[in-house]
């Protein structure tokens, strides 16, 4: 995330920006919270696709499950606040991508296999 927050490229954010990156964190965490219902300081795969339908994503329980999977460090079925943010900012980044093959806002996508390799890798922080 500092490297979100670090305009100078420089491998450290100014104390103008930690702020900026403070609230963003705390943007989070409130998010966070308000999807953790059972206050258990974690997401599982219900609470995530209730969190992921709120942000208008229409993702299969399925798919919720393999993110869990994905970004459950801890094996327990179930994501911790900062790879619930991680999630969610792969998520949105991979969307972005999609949508800009996805001229007619259909969901359906043809690229070849390299454009594929290019949208993905070009994703990655």
């Amino acid at each position: 995330m500092i490297g979100m927050f670090d305009k100078e490229k420089r491998g450290t954010v100014s104390f103008d920006n930690f702020g900026a990156l403070w609230k963003y964190v705390t943007d989070w965490q409130h998010c966070f919270r308000s999807f953790d219902r059972d206050g258990s300081g974690s997401i599982d795969s219900q609470e995530l696709q209730t969190a992921f339908t709120t942000f208008g994503y229409r993702l299969s329980q399925q798919t919720v499950e393999m993110i869990v999977r994905k970004f459950d460090r801890l094996g327990q079925n179930k994501i911790l606040f900062d790879d619930f943010i991680e999630a969610c900012i792969v998520l949105h980044t991979l969307t972005s991508a999609f949508k800009t093959h996805d001229q007619d806002q259909d969901g359906i996508i043809t690229i070849h296999y390299e454009q594929f390799i290019d949208m993905v890798f070009s994703t990655l922080m």
